[in-house]
């Protein structure tokens, strides 16, 4: 997630939220130190964004397992919030014991990998290739326990699709929407004529998928940067603000309004990884319109996916990572899929046919864990992403969300965008 982290339920609510659960007994020691006695009562705290499906009755399995843990777990409204605070406080005090990653900025975190306590061996191998390769750092160290990964459908509202003239049914979406981001665009110009409202959550979305389709972006593996040479970012950027921009609700997701808008009928698409699937339901319960469609504009794209890093200067370090290891077990986080629709990120996991025959009674008993496989399969490109594409990414939606407001006309805001990429 998000990627993400993406991911929550009643996440449209303050920015952190925290619920305490007593675990009994994992042992845990302070600073790292094993305790002295195993059994001694400890308080772990987790801090995720959005929503990994780390439920209260999931976490109520590890009390039952060990009696003398009690676990808080803050939530924090969305990724950005999440990662403010862990490099504020990374290497001095106020983290919590286990800290949630998002892919886009985990390789900043990476930077300080040396301020993160190491995966025991035996989750080595754990997760798919280069999941847990971005997780080792140069001196062979495992310092992240991967989650979930982010492979995309489009969520869309079947009644509004309906009212529209639009198919609805599942498949007659995917036919619709298979074919390039031009196609997909064509459909939302179609939708605003039959119906005045905008087709698309948000424009910064739509960027956040092309961009996720191409391999270099700001930066190469060199230390290049390319970010405003790059021609394929222009024409992202052109695309989204001509295009997208006009389609849609919001410039940005993940504000009160965006969230409410689930239920309202603002908007009837969104670009859907499989933790985003929770962030819809939660927040539109009593919506029953919603459904997913197997197909993704240009093939395949993964948005999102995260880790769990358990700060080294934490107070209770080896609970922490026997913990953390818990939670990413394939059954843990075939669990999670089921709660909030995080796809996993664990090779074992794509054996259990609780995933793959898995149905979603919300999405009109869509068959996610076959759609979301298959979306997986159907992605070819991994970005590259360094220490800096946070930074440069953000700017970009800046630029993008200047567009969509009237702040600045489409070659202003690309030229801002590129006197402030200048400036890092």
């Amino acid at each position: 997630m998000n990627s993400r982290a993406f991911r929550r339920s009643a996440v449209a609510v303050a920015a952190f939220s925290a619920s305490a659960i007593v675990l009994a007994g994992c042992a845990g020691g302070g600073g790292g130190q094993p305790s002295a006695d195993p059994d001694e009562p400890i308080t772990l705290t987790i801090a995720t964004f959005n929503d990994f499906g780390y439920t209260d009755e999931l976490l109520q399995e590890y009390m039952d397992e060990h009696p003398n843990v009690t676990i808080v777990h803050n939530r924090a409204a969305e990724s950005g919030d999440a990662r403010a605070n862990y490099f504020q406080k990374l290497g001095k005090e106020g983290l919590a014991d286990i800290e949630a990653v998002e892919i886009d900025w985990f390789a900043e975190a990476m930077q300080y990998s040396d301020l993160l306590a190491e995966a025991p061996d035996s989750v080595k191998g754990r997760w798919l290739d280069w999941k847990e390769a971005a997780a080792t750092d140069g001196d062979g160290r495992l310092v992240g326990f991967g989650t979930d990964i982010g492979p995309q459908g489009i969520c869309y509202r079947a009644d509004l699709f309906e009212a529209a003239g639009l198919p609805s049914d599942r498949e007659g979406v995917a036919d619709l929407f298979n074919g390039d981001w031009e196609n997909f665009l064509d459909v939302a110009d179609q939708y605003k004529e039959a119906t005045g409202k905008p087709m698309i959550d948000s424009a910064n979305s739509v960027l956040q998928g092309i961009v996720n389709q191409i391999e270099y972006t700001y930066t190469e593996p060199d230390g290049t940067v390319i970010a405003t040479d790059n021609p394929e970012i222009q024409a992202a950027y052109e695309l989204v603000t001509e295009r997208a921009v006009p389609n849609s609700a919001y410039a940005g997701q993940w504000s009160d309004d965006w969230f409410a808008s689930m239920a309202n009928g603002e908007f009837a698409t969104m670009l859907c990884p499989g933790w985003m699937l929770g962030v819809i339901s939660g927040n539109a319960p009593d919506v029953t319109g919603w459904d997913i469609a197997n197909v993704f504009p240009n093939g395949g794209g993964n948005w999102g996916g995260s880790y769990l890093t358990v700060p080294k200067n934490g107070a209770n370090v080896d609970a922490a990572l026997a913990l953390a290891d818990w939670l990413t077990a394939p059954e843990q986080q075939v669990k999670a899929f089921t709660n909030a629709g995080t796809f996993p990120s664990q090779l074992k996991a794509y054996e259990d046919p609780t995933l793959t025959d898995a149905t979603n009674e919300y999405f009109n008993d869509a068959p996610t864990g076959e759609i979301l496989s298959e979306r997986a399969e159907a992605v070819t490109v991994a970005p590259y992403k360094d220490a800096s594409y946070f930074k440069y990414h953000d700017a970009l939606q800046n630029a993008v969300t200047r567009v969509f407001d009237g702040v600045e006309d489409e070659q202003t805001s690309w030229d801002t965008w590129v006197a402030e990429v200048q400036a890092f």
